[in-house]
């Protein structure tokens, strides 16, 4: 049988009485191969954890604004200490930064160096002091992994009232863990 010979663009067709032949730009697509086989990685994640503790937000204790101290003046603060889980914990309440400071009474300065005296406690009926001999005046707890919250109960006594003004002192929260 003849075969004819002819020219169609950028292809060339060859044809016999069974069969067709193209030849030149285009590409033979060979069938895919099915997927007999596969193979598995893997890698670790990790982390360390490490005991740790932070003190965190918190409010000053404000006694607020009054006259003659004739009678107690009470206020309350509080702060949260978040630790690891299972991590022991010890908080612990500085005297103040003012002289004469001592754990049975702290003092506040006002700008004439004159004082006015007041204490922290643990607890609402002003009963137990909060101060920083470990264990007889701190307070001792467990992390849970959260927040937990404490609050500060603060004291001013009956006393002789200093002049009028502005008294302060700044308390250092320390967490031994």
């Amino acid at each position: 049988m003849p075969v004819h010979h002819s020219s169609q663009g950028n292809i060339d067709v060859f044809r016999n009485s069974s069969q067709v032949v193209y030849s030149g730009l285009l590409a033979v697509a060979a069938p895919v191969p099915a997927l007999a086989a596969t193979t598995v990685a893997s890698f670790d994640v990790r982390v360390t954890i490490t005991a740790e503790c932070k003190i965190g937000s918190g409010t000053n204790l404000d006694f607020g604004s009054h006259g003659v101290i004739d009678t107690s003046i009470d206020g309350s603060s509080f702060f949260n200490i978040q630790c690891t889980t299972s991590t022991p914990y010890d908080i612990s309440l500085g005297l103040g930064t003012n002289a004469g400071s001592s754990l049975t009474s702290r003092y506040m300065t006002g700008t004439d160096a004159a004082t006015v005296g007041y204490n922290l406690y643990k607890d609402a009926l002003f009963t137990n002091v909060w101060g920083n001999v470990s264990p007889t005046n701190t307070v001792s707890a467990t992390g849970n992994g959260a927040a937990q919250l404490y609050n500060v109960y603060g004291r001013i006594p009956a006393q002789t009232t200093p002049a009028a003004g502005a008294y302060t002192d700044t308390v250092a929260v320390t967490v031994t863990y």
